[in-house]
């Protein structure tokens, strides 16, 4: 199952990317999200966060490991825990004329075999886990 949305705020790049790199913010833009912990690490590539989010009137709990960091281009983390895997990858796009960024997030669920089945029953909640993540991020960013 795949979550994708874009968004686009005036704010340069870089600032873009420090805040969203630092992935304990989620609590600020991510409506599921109840809350995130620095496990370990400095925010490269190894470090761990701990996230608990409510969706579907369940509260869960995921390890999330940052995979890839390529400064104002790239972020990809991955959350595991014993039913689901995801895998959220933000690419950060700098606008001409410094006119300020766009977030492409892509959130992709694998939940093993079970995957094709959830997909539809999931289909309408995951729809507005996307469209209320995608606008707590449009305010987040824009209150930068």
């Amino acid at each position: 199952m795949r979550l994708e949305r874009t968004v686009r705020t005036d704010r340069p790049v870089g600032r873009v990317f420090a805040y969203l790199s630092d992935f304990t913010n989620t609590e600020e833009w991510d409506p599921g999200t109840v809350e995130t912990v620095l496990v370990s690490g400095d925010g490269g590539v190894g470090t761990d966060y701990r996230n608990t989010s409510r969706f579907a009137g369940r509260e869960s709990s995921l390890t999330y490991t940052v995979v890839e960091r390529v400064v104002d281009e790239r972020l990809v983390l991955r959350g595991r825990n014993r039913s689901v895997t995801v895998t959220d990858t933000m690419r950060f796009t700098a606008l001409p004329d410094g006119a300020g960024t766009e977030v492409r997030y892509t959130a992709d669920f694998d939940f093993g075999l079970l995957t094709p089945l959830l997909a539809v029953v999931l289909w309408l909640p995951m729809k507005k886990l996307g469209d209320d993540a995608e606008r707590g991020l449009r305010e987040a960013l824009g209150r930068l």
